[in-house]
């Protein structure tokens, strides 16, 4: 619905002490309601995962994760507030309150997960860092990248991994720092750096903004684990539930069939698992303060996650990213959904 940026944001997400993040929190889906729509904190502009289209829509595997929620709490996948945050923002504009939910590619790790007063609710997309290289280069592999000018966006873990690869492989690197992902790219094209470092499925949606994206290549190697997902404030359990169940019902659909096409027709399916899911066998949402039909909302207006994944990133996108890890658990991948039971 609305696309704004922030405001105030602090200097620092250190600068927001456990006690104030406590104090700043109210009750998420209260404050939600009231306003009648969720705010959802996205990247500055990432396509597969979250940007405005032509229109000024935001698309995206992180959007569809706000849309979700937005469906969950208020039937209504439309109902969200976007606001573009940086990666150095992203984390102050959580805990003070101004987005309910940060769906932004962001990676969980443990000092993100223990000493912001925030948690991670799922994985999305599990990730690993590559490098993007022109193609004249020559290169074929991470160990030839000795001496090399890297771009990199500040305030990601992705600076941290570059550090300890190039020391643990006794090889040197000139880091050329930027603040957004748009900057890095920019620099790469400009040739201010050899190669562009960042999660492999950012470095896909980089190379397609490229004025010639056949002049340079995603290198072989993954040189990190790195597990991205939405992300909500510590305290508030309730929402905390509901955004990570939001997840886990687009998962389960896509396990047990459900479909945005075919969901209404499914709600006579005999199957107790899809049953439950669509609210026609008990109330799964009763404690979490919804109504009985929150996963029918989601599975209905935004799809299940195989479909989320193919439209924005997967072989039907730009992207062109196979499923790999990220396909379902019984299909040789990671994702895996509790039974709603």
């Amino acid at each position: 619905m609305v696309n704004k940026k922030h405001l105030v944001l602090l200097a620092s997400a250190g600068a927001i002490t456990l006690a104030g993040i406590a104090t700043a929190q109210a009750n998420t889906l209260e404050e939600t309601r009231s306003r009648g729509a969720v705010q959802c904190g996205v990247s500055d502009g990432l396509p597969g995962f979250s940007a405005p289209d032509d229109s000024g829509e935001w698309q995206g595997l992180d959007v569809d994760v706000c849309r979700a929620v937005a469906a969950a709490v208020l039937g209504d996948a439309d109902a969200v507030n976007y606001i573009s945050l940086n990666a150095v923002e992203r984390f102050t504009a959580l805990q003070s309150g101004e987005v309910d939910v940060l769906s932004r590619n962001t990676t969980w790790t443990t000092t993100r997960d223990t000493t912001l007063g925030l948690n991670f609710t799922g994985v999305t997309f599990y990730d690993g860092q590559g490098f993007l290289v022109s193609r004249d280069l020559g290169i074929s592999s991470a160990s030839e990248l000795d001496g090399a000018a890297i771009c990199i966006q500040s305030g990601t873990t992705t600076e941290l991994n570059l550090a300890d690869y190039f020391r643990a492989n006794g090889m040197e690197f000139d880091p050329i720092v930027f603040d957004t992902s748009e900057q890095t790219v920019g620099g790469f094209q400009a040739g201010r750096c050899d190669v562009l470092t960042s999660d492999t499925s950012q470095l896909a949606a980089l190379r397609i903004q490229l004025d010639d994206p056949a002049s340079a290549m995603i290198l072989p190697d993954v040189i990190s684990k790195e597990p991205l997902g939405p992300v909500v404030r510590q305290g508030d359990d309730l929402w905390f539930n509901i955004v990570k169940w939001s997840l886990f019902a687009m998962i389960n659909g896509e396990e047990y069939g459900v479909t945005s096409e075919n969901a209404e027709e499914m709600l006579s399916s005999e199957n107790p698992d899809v049953a439950r899911l669509l609210g026609q066998d008990g109330n799964y949402g009763e404690g979490m303060g919804l109504e009985a039909d929150w996963a029918y909302n989601i599975l209905s207006q935004v799809g299940n996650y195989g479909e989320s994944f193919e439209r924005n990133v997967g072989m039907d996108s730009p992207l062109e990213i196979e499923r790999g890890v990220n396909a379902l658990w019984n299909q040789g991948g990671f994702q895996y959904a509790p039974p709603i039971r």
